[in-house]
Order: C-alpha cells, then structure tokens, then sequence
C-alpha cells in the first residue's frame, strides 16, 4: 500500500463524517462539538441524529417538517440549558438558518454516492471523473465547516459560559459511556 492510499482512505473517512457531524450538529442545537454528541446521546429525539430521524432517511425534507423537527430538538436543549425566551428567541432563527443552508449537502452527498456507484460499475474505471467527485466532496466538507463553524459561534455567543459548560458535561457524560 502506498503512502498516498494510506494518507487518502483515513481523510476520506474524515471528510465524510465531517460533512455528517456538520448536519447533525447544526440541526441539534450548533453547541460547539459538543452537540453533536448530544444530538446523538440516548432517548427518543436523540437517537439517528439529524439525517436518520423521523423517516427523513432517504426522504427529501420538506420546510415544513424540517422546521418541526427543529423546534423539537430545540425543545430538547432549552430545557437542558434552562434557556431564557430570549436566548430561545435568538437560538431558533441560528438553528434553523444554518440546518436549511446544510441541506443541499444531505441531498448532494446522496447524489455522489449514486455517481460513484455508477462510475465504479462501468466496465472501464474513469478516473478523471472520481477524481472530480472527490474534488467536489472537499469543496462541500469545506463549505460546510465553514458554515457550521459561523453558527456554533453564534449559538455560542447567546449562551453563558455555564450553559457551554453544561453541554460539555453532558457530551463527556455521553462520551464516557458509549466511547
């Protein structure tokens, strides 16, 4: 194995969980890292994050349901942080701004898959087109962390510090058990 196929696999495997961290951390609440791993802990609104909940597998999101899961999961962390109306008055148009500009990527990352599929499953491989999926996958995982990244400051900048640190807690709490 080369040097090259060593390094790509593993950042592959990144940028594909970086793109899924990115949705399912926005749409539960955009609380730093840490959300994502509260977005996913036990219980019912947790379980599958984002992208597996509520029959949206596979299914394309309407506005309308997007924004009902959104205000459920929200429910979820003012009740966690014991949030203000005013901070839930802030966080639901950040939450909510951010998971509809990260949707296209859910329908795009199911588009390439379908793409690769095809081009692997032709009798010569073109390379030039994997090579330009790919390409294109590091231009999403990027726009999305830069998206991602603009509404955890965000969500973070109308939370306290003991409201930051409670999600830490918990996220460590959830971590620590299911490693």
């Amino acid at each position: 194995m080369t040097d090259t196929t060593r390094t790509d696999k593993p950042r592959r495997r990144f940028l594909r969980r970086t793109a899924i961290i990115a949705v399912i951390a926005t749409a539960a609440g955009g609380i730093g890292l840490t959300a994502l791993a509260y977005g996913q802990g036990p219980g019912g609104w947790h379980r599958g994050g984002f992208m597996h909940h509520g029959g949206f597998r596979g299914a394309h999101l309407d506005p309308a349901r997007l924004d009902e899961h959104l205000d459920r999961m929200l429910k979820h962390l003012y009740v966690e942080v014991d949030a203000t109306d005013a901070q839930k008055q802030q966080l639901a148009p950040i939450v909510k701004a951010a998971a509809r500009d990260l949707l296209p990527l859910r329908d795009r990352m199911h588009d390439v898959r379908r793409q690769a599929v095809a081009l692997l499953s032709e009798p010569t491989i073109d390379r030039a087109a994997l090579e330009a999926l790919r390409a294109g996958q590091l231009q999403a995982a990027e726009q999305a962390s830069r998206r991602l990244t603009q509404a955890l400051a965000d969500v973070a900048d109308v939370l306290t510090p003991e409201q930051r640190k409670q999600l830490a807690e918990r996220a460590a709490r959830w971590h620590g058990h299911h490693g």
